[in-house]
């Protein structure tokens, strides 16, 4: 006859008591991991807000570099425009030309500015400039220019000759004195006429005189140095808006 087992509950307790033990380690292992994937989560959500905020002004800073390149064009065309108007009759009997590109207005006419080698202004020089100069500034002082004129530059270029028993080195450094002495005499000249003196101090922080010596030399449709061309006087604006982009690219650095 076959033997029943006895069935007492009190065997069962050890299997329970493993099956309990068993989900409490499942429980445990659970609740570590939950903290773990939350933090996971919110490392993700900073990156993502630093990442929109790095957008965000990754934009602002390119609006506000379009706002200066936009208010630079209107204000860059105006002027151009302004000073056409003002001398366009004048410039071919001054042998001068307007150069949109960087508002520059050039003297290249050697014969009528310096003597070879001298810094003094010749008599014919000095009538266009006593023409010139208090017409250029009531331009550049007008209300609508005024606060957007960082500096007025008045540029002295030579050639790169000096004379035959110089070298290029030497050349170099003596026309770079020369240009220098020269532009610092037109500043003396223009600065000196009684038709600025009530500009005075606004001309004393914005006009420069610079000397460049032969760095800057004008070539031909051959890429050959034009000598002639080359020795002259530029009088140069620069607005304000290479500073404000300077600011702005200092700042997002």
């Amino acid at each position: 006859m076959p033997t029943r087992t006895s069935l007492n509950p009190w065997d069962a307790a050890p299997a329970a008591d493993k099956m309990e033990e068993t989900t409490t380690s499942a429980v445990g292992e659970e609740s570590h991991w939950i903290p773990l994937t939350d933090l996971m989560t919110g490392l993700m959500v900073i990156f993502l807000l630093i990442a929109v905020s790095y957008m965000m002004q990754v934009e602002a800073d390119a609006a506000r570099i379009k706002n200066v390149a936009i208010a630079y064009s209107e204000i860059k065309d105006a002027l151009f425009e302004d000073l056409n108007r003002e001398f366009s009759a004048d410039l071919p009997k001054w042998k001068a030309q307007l150069l949109k590109t960087d508002l520059t207005i050039r003297f290249s006419e050697p014969e009528v500015l310096f003597a070879p080698g001298s810094s003094e202004l010749k008599p014919e020089f000095q009538a266009i400039l006593q023409d010139f100069f208090p017409r250029y500034v009531r331009i550049l002082t007008s209300k609508k220019y005024r606060d957007s004129i960082s500096e007025v530059r008045i540029e002295g270029h030579t050639s790169s000759a000096w004379n035959g028993s110089t070298s290029p080195d030497q050349a170099y450094f003596l026309n770079m004195e020369l240009s220098q002495a020269r532009t610092r005499s037109t500043l003396a000249y223009v600065m000196s006429l009684p038709a600025d003196r009530e500009q005075l101090a606004w001309l004393r922080r914005y006009v420069t005189a610079n000397g460049l010596s032969s760095s800057r030399l004008i070539v031909d449709s051959k890429g050959e140095e034009d000598v002639a061309r080359s020795r002259r006087v530029e009088f140069r604006v620069r607005t304000d808006a290479e500073t404000r982009l300077a600011n702005i690219l200092e700042v997002t650095k």
